[in-house]
């Protein structure tokens, strides 16, 4: 018996999982019972928690990145989670916003609160902190940062067309697990329009201090929009071969140039 429980304590400190609870009686000890109700009262929280537009544009604009702040046509965060379709679509004052603001660049991005306010706060300023000196080097012109209220991952589309961006990088709270409230998505779009599929973006999932690392999802980011500025292509079409990269540790050899055309 002794033996089962250790193997079960090296399997759980594998994963966060919900692997090896035990039982009490019939049912799972108090203590599992305790740690299932804490962790989805975290992660109701991360789906109806505001986000702090404020906050987080301070924290960007530390990095000496300009932001712009704008809204979906989901008037509150009840609407939000019923209509997914308004959650799509640019208020149109902020359509006009954009339209002054824009200028040639080759890449837009969108911090949007998404489903989980918690890992914009926790993780948008981070990553844009290690990308930010990967797009200098490779030359790339960066739109100010926007950020999106009540925003799904289509709003990038309106935000790169109107700024007239090369591509998009829509920075979005995941749907949150009950192991996984602070979890970021990054969904890559090249040449954004409105009617973009789902097929046409390169997602990379999980980015957060227990997941994916903030250098290693900007390392991924930066991989995948070199690969798409320089083939013209993204989503199911360009394969993310760029753990392969970091395994062999030569990043500058493997990336290619950005290119302008």
């Amino acid at each position: 018996m002794s033996d089962s429980r250790e193997i079960w304590a090296r399997l759980a400190g594998l994963t966060p999982a919900r692997i090896g609870l035990g039982r009490a009686g019939s049912g799972l000890p108090t203590r599992e019972v305790l740690r299932f109700g804490l962790d989805h009262a975290q992660a109701r929280d991360a789906v109806h928690a505001p986000m702090d537009a404020a906050a987080l544009a301070a924290s960007i604009a530390e990095l000496g990145l300009a932001t712009l702040a704008v809204a979906s046509q989901a008037p509150d965060r009840a609407t939000y989670l019923r209509r997914p379709d308004l959650g799509r679509r640019l208020d149109p004052d902020d359509l006009l916003t954009l339209e002054a603001a824009a200028d040639t660049a080759d890449l837009a991005v969108v911090v949007a609160d998404g489903l989980s306010a918690r890992a914009v706060h926790e993780n948008a300023a981070p990553l844009l902190r290690a990308f930010k000196p990967l797009a200098e080097k490779a030359g790339w012109r960066l739109a100010p940062v926007v950020i999106a209220r009540q925003a799904r991952v289509a709003l990038g589309d309106a935000v790169g067309q109107t700024l007239k961006a090369r591509a998009v990088a829509v920075l979005i709270g995941e749907r949150p697990g009950l192991s996984s409230p602070d979890s970021l998505g990054i969904y890559l779009t090249l040449n954004p329009k409105i009617g973009r599929s789902d097929a046409e973006r390169n997602c990379i999932s999980n980015v957060r201090t227990a997941g994916l690392t903030h250098e290693k999802a900007a390392f991924k980011l930066h991989w995948l929009l070199a690969r798409a500025l320089t083939l013209g292509l993204s989503g199911v079409a360009l394969k993310d071969e760029s753990d392969r990269t970091l395994e062999t540790g030569a990043a500058s050899a493997a990336l290619p140039e950005p290119g302008r055309g």
